[in-house]
């Protein structure tokens, strides 16, 4: 089943942004380390370029993904023209003082008293804008939740006398193109609770990490994963942590959200959903089909 979410709201955040993108010199885009490309917004894209804005690209929560997967997205997105990626994690003490210099060095005609430095910061829900701002300006002047779209308006703060930012809601986009997309953000919580069946996207998650960390998932549940699919692995976690209903039947519901809460806390290990090979792959065989 394809996962759609646009509350009605973004709507409104997307006209907003685009209105606010017109007196911004930069767009610094927050993406989720372990999808970067599809906790990217096409829209987020369109309006950039449309406006002719640089962009710095920041792979959030860089700490959960695999290290040697994240080099290859900052190899691939480094590669675009007008355009800087890093990753980091917000929640590290100093890992955000580090964005003012990429913002300079992006527009070096910016950033003085004449022609003080506007920052716009976009990206989905629940990739941790609000977290990033925070950091940036060393107090709490964004909400930060466990759930997405948290964040409802924009704010405007400045950083220094040279330099401002404007934070935005999270905003999805109306389709999403690829089903297996939808699947990714539910799984890093991208995507309301709402729109998801738990069980599919524990299934969809056991299936990708069967494939890509199956040593991890040896350590993390104590069980020889080698000859399972993901139907067998949610199983195996129900019956080792006694997870039954009370008609005796194992509880999947309960079972799929332990697996889902594991892979967000960084509880299985580093781990990435998707890398420019795989993700050129998907794309081609679904636009063969």
């Amino acid at each position: 089943m394809a996962i759609q979410w646009y509350p009605g709201h973004m709507t409104q955040a997307r006209k907003k942004a685009e209105e606010t993108m017109e007196f911004t010199d930069l767009v610094i885009e927050v993406l989720d380390a372990r999808v970067p490309e599809a906790s990217h917004n096409p829209v987020i894209n369109e309006m950039r370029l449309f406006r002719q804005r640089p962009n710095l690209k920041i792979l959030n929560k860089a700490d959960l993904a695999d290290p040697k997967v994240t080099q290859d997205w900052l190899n691939y997105f480094n590669a675009q023209p007008n355009t800087k990626a890093v990753a980091l994690s917000c929640k590290k003490p100093g890992d955000a003082n580090k964005i003012p210099k990429y913002c300079l060095a992006l527009t070096p005609h910016r950033g003085t008293h004449l022609k003080p430095l506007r920052m716009l910061i976009m990206g989905i829900p629940n990739v941790g804008k609000s977290t990033l701002m925070n950091a940036l300006l060393n107090r709490r002047v964004a909400k930060v939740g466990d759930e997405p779209a948290v964040t409802k308006s924009q704010q405007r703060f400045d950083l220094s006398e040279t330099m401002s930012i404007t934070d935005t809601p999270g905003m999805m986009w109306p389709k999403i193109q690829y089903e297996s997309d939808g699947y990714m953000l539910a799984a890093s919580h991208a995507i309301g609770r709402n729109a998801v069946i738990d069980e599919d996207v524990a299934l969809f998650l056991a299936d990708n990490l069967l494939k890509t960390y199956p040593e991890l998932l040896n350590v993390r549940y104590k069980l020889d994963v080698s000859n399972m699919d993901g139907v067998d692995l949610l199983e195996a976690i129900a019956k080792r942590r006694s997870y039954k209903r009370h008609d005796g039947l194992w509880d999947t519901e309960k079972t799929a959200v332990a697996f889902l809460t594991d892979y967000r806390s960084g509880a299985i290990g580093r781990v990435s959903l998707e890398n420019p090979d795989s993700r050129a792959a998907m794309i081609a065989i679904s636009q063969a089909s």
